[in-house]
């Protein structure tokens, strides 16, 4: 896994093979950070990364300039994994949280800039995410909340959906 751009461009960090998680693919995550770049300035940003898997959006993050990310994931080893990951960066606006995503959800009252959620494909209630996150009042008012999925998804008919892009067989909703 590599960091794309940034401050930290060119940066390796290898992904045990024990890995149970599918990390986003290097051109997906170049494409969906194109486009993220018109809906927000990362200098400066506060971001959340939920269900952070192998870290690579919170690491892209933190190159592009965000102040503070918050990453949450639950599997405890792939949170060991991200601790070692962010550890090698020494890059202190990173806050991992080992925890259920939707406990976090539900308890958390803090706002950010960026919300990007990558959940696995097969969760059951993906649908509901974007629901819970913007009735939260999680993402401040520019914000943008950036969902993962399949192709099965389809959030068009959402009334804080603005655009969704496809890179292959992953997709992504953005909301406002």
């Amino acid at each position: 896994m590599r960091i794309i751009t940034g401050k930290y461009k060119g940066r390796h960090f290898e992904v045990p093979r024990s890995f149970k998680a599918r990390p986003t693919t290097d051109f997906a995550k170049e494409n969906l950070f194109n486009v993220l770049r018109g809906y927000t300035d990362f200098e400066g940003a506060t971001a959340l990364d939920l269900f952070a898997g192998t870290g690579s959006i919170t690491l892209e993050l933190l190159s592009r300039g965000c102040e503070r990310v918050v990453c949450v994931e639950k599997d405890p080893f792939h949170y060991r994994v991200i601790e070692e990951f962010l550890y090698r960066l020494k890059d202190e606006n990173a806050l991992p949280v080992r925890g259920d995503v939707f406990k976090f959800l539900n308890s958390t009252h803090e706002q950010f800039d960026i919300i990007f959620a990558d959940p696995p494909y097969t969760l059951p209630n993906i649908p509901d995410l974007p629901d819970l996150v913007l009735e939260r009042n999680l993402l401040r008012e520019d914000g943008v909340f950036v969902l993962e999925h399949g192709k099965r998804d389809d959030f068009k008919s959402h009334p804080r959906f603005v655009e969704q892009r496809a890179y292959g067989s992953v997709n992504f909703s953005f909301f406002q």
